[in-house]
């Protein structure tokens, strides 16, 4: 019993410092772009796209493949970033815990 108690204690714990690294996340940003800088995107920790910008020179009526396919680099590159961004924040809060691997009791963390 006295195990079950310091177990959930600990998942409490772990509970309140994944919410303050998520929230610590939501302030950071992570920038990517693409086609030598003439897109550049930012991207917040929570993994929302904050802001869009493409280098007029870029913009061809002509071409609008090759923008699509400038941007598209750029957000992936800004995705990944942010990505490791969350990989290094709750690393640090599990420990390298694979909380998947926790089952049902993952759902007490989220």
């Amino acid at each position: 019993m006295a195990m079950n108690r310091d177990m959930m204690a600990k998942l409490a714990q772990m509970q309140e410092r994944l919410a303050k690294a998520q929230s610590d996340l939501a302030e950071k940003r992570a920038e990517g772009s693409s086609g030598g800088g003439a897109i550049h995107i930012v991207v917040t920790g929570g993994m929302k796209v904050e802001s869009l910008k493409i280098d007029k020179e870029v913009v061809d009526p002509d071409d609008v493949e090759m923008l699509e396919d400038l941007v598209l680099a750029a957000v992936g590159d800004g995705l990944r970033r942010a990505q490791e961004l969350q990989g290094e924040s709750m690393g640090s809060v599990t420990g390298g815990l694979d909380l998947g691997a926790l089952g049902d009791l993952g759902g007490l963390l989220g």
